[in-house]
């Protein structure tokens, strides 16, 4: 099982030395976790995700370019035309090797956003009507499942998982929404019943914090090991 620390903000590199597989910017103004600065070098086998709402496409492209973010987090009403548009965005492509990035005269090589993953959010409280899922099967690499609450994320506690085992897909999906130490017999549970078949990986945050974006690192530790423990 894969885990994803989101709402990085003052202490990222001490995250990324627990290996964890994801971590996640927000680049979501009203958000207490907003990230804005430069992200330090990171080890390659932690992908970053930015963490957006509603932005224009072209703001959602400029921070892929700007942070090299290896996939997007679409956390609002961002429909399926807009995650195609962005599936087959341009970017400037990345230097590998002895590759410059650049075109003998000096334009940047433009490659298609293949490599960038995609996760759309859906936001559950009592119920959920999955058949709105189908349109995004073709435009997005993961859905997210998380808390419908005030806020667009980070509300700091958790739906009712069980309402997962009537999930129709097999897109692979993150399981998030006020999930802390004290959660770790439920979801030993729901991660032991046919309801976690396509849980791609465990998303945390805010249960996680000192502060908004300063992440505990004792407890993600914890949390961490006996997550692996258990799956």
């Amino acid at each position: 099982m894969k885990l994803k620390v989101c709402g990085m903000n003052h202490n990222p590199l001490e995250v990324a030395q627990l290996q964890p597989d994801y971590l996640g910017f927000i680049f979501w103004e009203p958000s207490p976790r907003y990230f804005q600065g430069e992200i330090s070098e990171l080890p390659e086998t932690i992908k970053k995700i930015g963490v957006f709402v509603d932005a224009e496409i072209e703001d959602v492209l400029e921070k892929v370019e700007t942070f090299c973010l290896d996939g997007v987090q679409l956390h609002g009403n961002e429909s399926p035309k807009y995650c195609q548009e962005l599936r087959h965005a341009e970017l400037p492509a990345r230097p590998a090797g002895g590759d410059s990035g650049f075109q003998s005269n000096g334009i940047p090589k433009q490659v298609r956003n293949d490599s960038l993953s995609i996760i759309k959010v859906f936001s559950i409280k009592d119920s959920f009507d999955f058949s709105i899922l189908k349109p995004y099967e073709e435009v997005c690499d993961f859905f997210l499942f998380d808390t419908k609450g005030k806020l667009p994320g980070g509300n700091g506690y958790a739906f009712d998982w069980s309402i997962l085992k009537e999930y129709p897909s097999t897109k692979p999906y993150f399981l998030s929404g006020g999930i802390g130490l004290e959660s770790m017999e439920n979801l030993k549970g729901f991660l032991g019943s046919p309801a976690s078949k396509y849980c791609h990986a465990i998303d945390v945050n805010s249960k996680f914090e000192i502060e908004p974006g300063l992440k505990n690192i004792v407890q993600l530790e914890e949390f961490k090991k006996d997550l692996l423990f258990r799956t």
